[in-house]
């Protein structure tokens, strides 16, 4: 702990902005890595809103609502059957 001391205690008026800068760059470079996973992970859907809702949920929703809930649904599990199908492709090919 000492050792560590002594060299921060070494260095020069304004090195701390360098850390922030490092810092800085990486929480950019994280946040820039998590959007692009999202993006290609489908999690930027408005309509997933839909999915809570059931079909015992008809009489609370309007016609035009309860079709594209269902749409929704059909929609997601359908993309939910083409990854799984992408990962158990991928297990096979290793």
């Amino acid at each position: 702990m000492e050792v560590v001391m002594n060299f921060i205690e070494s260095l020069g008026d304004g090195w701390s902005i360098y850390l922030w800068l490092v810092v800085g760059a990486a929480i950019i470079v994280v946040s820039l890595y998590g959007i692009r996973w999202a993006w290609k992970n489908e999690q930027f859907d408005e309509d997933i809103k839909y999915l809570v809702f059931t079909e015992s949920d008809q009489d609370k929703m309007t016609a035009d609502e309860y079709r594209h809930s269902r749409k929704v649904l059909a929609d997601q599990m359908a993309s939910r059957d083409r990854h799984l199908a992408m990962q158990a492709e991928a297990r096979r090919s290793r």
